[in-house]
């Protein structure tokens, strides 16, 4: 059975290490995903996501436990990446497009699905992410964290540290731009 995070949060403060091992375990892949999403570099989305889990740890213990913690995850790694911009003197989401076309979506398989679905999802994802590739990053981040993480736009919003109807707007935007891009395709 699959622990509510914040009893992990709780366990872990009252001395159970291992509650903290399963929100890694939990969140490890999510969060890479995200943070390859907005680096588009696979070495250094390893790094940052290693950074933000140690962040954290370190930080456990002023965690607000009224408080969404995958909410309070994301918001570290995403400030962590704008670190790791401001140090390589980079800006945040201004580069996305791989020329190579990969992409971190697509690259956790579904083990529920049949053999052949799985070739028709790789395919479909490769293609998805190639669109996704072509619309500004800032809107394809929020379809990732709304479609992809489950994050409601109010979360999105904490996230990204932008107003919720800002969110709401580009949000819409991302949709009619995504839109085009796939009829376009």
């Amino acid at each position: 059975m699959e622990m509510d995070d914040n009893q992990s949060v709780k366990n872990f403060l009252e001395g159970n290490d291992a509650a903290f091992e399963e929100l890694v375990k939990k969140y490890l892949k999510p969060i890479y995903n995200f943070l390859y999403r907005l680096t588009n570099d696979r070495p250094a989305a390893e790094d940052i996501s290693q950074d933000a889990f140690l962040k954290a740890w370190k930080n456990l213990r002023r965690f607000d436990q009224k408080r969404n913690f995958k909410t309070w995850l994301f918001t570290i790694a995403k400030n962590t990446a704008f670190d790791h911009f401001k140090r390589k003197k980079e800006i945040p989401f201004a580069v996305f497009a791989d020329e190579e076309g990969e992409s971190a979506f697509g690259e956790i398989p579904d083990e529920n699905i049949l053999p052949d679905e799985v070739l028709e999802r790789s395919d479909m994802a490769e293609e998805l992410d190639t669109i996704l590739q072509k619309i500004p990053s800032q809107y394809g981040a929020i379809l990732l964290l709304y479609y992809k993480e489950d994050f409601s736009l109010h979360e999105i919003a904490e996230i990204l540290g932008e107003p919720y109807n800002t969110i709401k707007s580009r949000h819409r935007r991302a949709l009619m731009t995504l839109k085009k891009a796939i009829l376009g395709a």
